[in-house]
């Protein structure tokens, strides 16, 4: 195979990642989703951790066809989409926490409850 029968397989331009403005988007919607209750931040930074590491595998295998700001925005959603997770876990965990002794103090008491009424 000669130089010009190789250049047959390279890319004519580099283009973007597939998924790279969505991992960034979803990494920003988990930051502000973690005020609702936890779970759609919890639910942004999955799907955005997936979508990273479909997106980091196509520029590992082939790093020239891929644009570098294409793949410095999938890193850039990653982190947001981390950052996003951890507090969205904390506080999806502390209103589970609210729900659980709010609940068991519903039922040592029932007649309280029905008494307020």
């Amino acid at each position: 195979m000669t130089a010009q029968d190789s250049s047959i397989f390279a890319p004519q331009s580099q283009r973007s990642l597939p998924n790279a403005s969505a991992v960034l988007a979803l990494g920003i919607i988990s930051i502000i989703g973690c005020c609702c209750y936890g779970i759609p931040g919890v639910v942004c930074s999955i799907v955005a951790l997936i979508l990273y590491s479909k997106d980091a595998q196509l520029y590992q295998s082939n790093p020239e066809w891929y644009t570098a700001s294409s793949y410095s925005n999938l890193r850039t959603g990653r982190l947001c989409a981390i950052i996003g997770l951890i507090p969205s876990i904390l506080f999806l965990v502390f209103w589970i926490f609210i729900m659980l002794t709010a609940g068991f103090g519903i039922f040592t008491n029932p007649q309280d409850i029905f008494n307020r009424i």
